[in-house]
């Protein structure tokens, strides 16, 4: 079995390390564009263009899946790569966990780049999926970038500025991009803080698009299994290695672990 694995940078590594843990018999395939990075700032269609070319170069290694790890490429090119892959390879999205966060009618704070906040796409989500609780959109700028150089110092400004936006009385905190799972422990750091160390649940998209990309192959989780599953790594459709950065992060030193080399 072998999972692909796609975003603009290393905001894949939370997703990747979820298909690991999920079934570390799988062939990961990770393939990101330091090329065009970031994909936000960019027009629709230039993303969509970006994030194509990503996707063939990854669908030339001929995985049985492929995981779209980014929510603004899922926002704007899913549709495009859907066509494009599909049926031969199936492609599978990035949605906020707005709904199960949603579910238990508390106060929920959607932590997105400024780009996903207050667009219409987020916005439909929350009428859709969130009607009986409130919710507040929090814009994260700077966060992402900050995440994907591995900047501590920039990391903590960023998610205090976004700490300071989010009501005290927060219960659910959806962590609405990908990069943000990497940075998990300072975002609960800032709001236990801020909320005065009230429990919080935290909800991200890395395990449940894991389990779903094997949903979508008939497989299901097994844990259990011997770590046989190998890494390749593809940078701007260039077979590379993983960057430097990932080490900063326990998921990338998962996938390191098994003797990748490291850029």
């Amino acid at each position: 079995m072998k999972i692909a694995l796609m975003d603009s940078g290393i905001g894949l590594l939370a997703a990747a390390a979820a298909v690991r843990r999920l079934r570390p018999d799988a062939d990961l395939v990770v393939s990101s564009d330091p090329d065009g990075r970031p994909w936000g700032p960019r027009t629709p269609a230039d993303l969509t263009e970006r994030a194509l070319s990503v996707a063939r170069a990854a669908a030339a290694h001929r995985p049985d899946a492929l995981i779209v790890a980014c929510n603004t490429a899922s926002v704007h090119a899913l549709d495009t790569l859907r066509a494009a892959l599909e049926p031969a390879i199936p492609v599978i999205g990035t949605v906020p966990a707005i709904k199960p966060a949603a579910a238990a009618g508390g106060r929920v704070a959607i932590w997105a780049t400024p780009a996903t906040t207050g667009s219409t796409y987020q916005r439909g989500l929350i009428r859709d999926f969130a009607a009986g609780a409130r919710v507040t959109e929090v814009p994260c700028p700077g966060l992402a970038d900050a995440v994907e150089a591995a900047d501590d110092a920039a990391v903590t400004a960023a998610v205090a500025a976004a700490a300071a936006l989010t009501p005290a009385d927060v219960t659910d905190v959806v962590l609405g991009c990908t990069h943000y799972e990497l940075v998990e422990g300072p975002i609960r750091a800032a709001l236990a803080a801020r909320t005065r160390g009230a429990e919080l649940v935290y909800h991200g998209s890395a395990e449940p698009v894991a389990v779903q990309a094997l949903r979508r192959l008939g497989l299901r989780p097994e844990p259990e299994l011997p770590r046989t599953g190998g890494l390749a790594v593809l940078r701007s459709g260039r077979a590379g290695t993983l960057p430097a950065a990932a080490l900063a992060y326990a998921e990338g030193r998962l996938l390191v672990g098994e003797g990748a080399p490291v850029g």
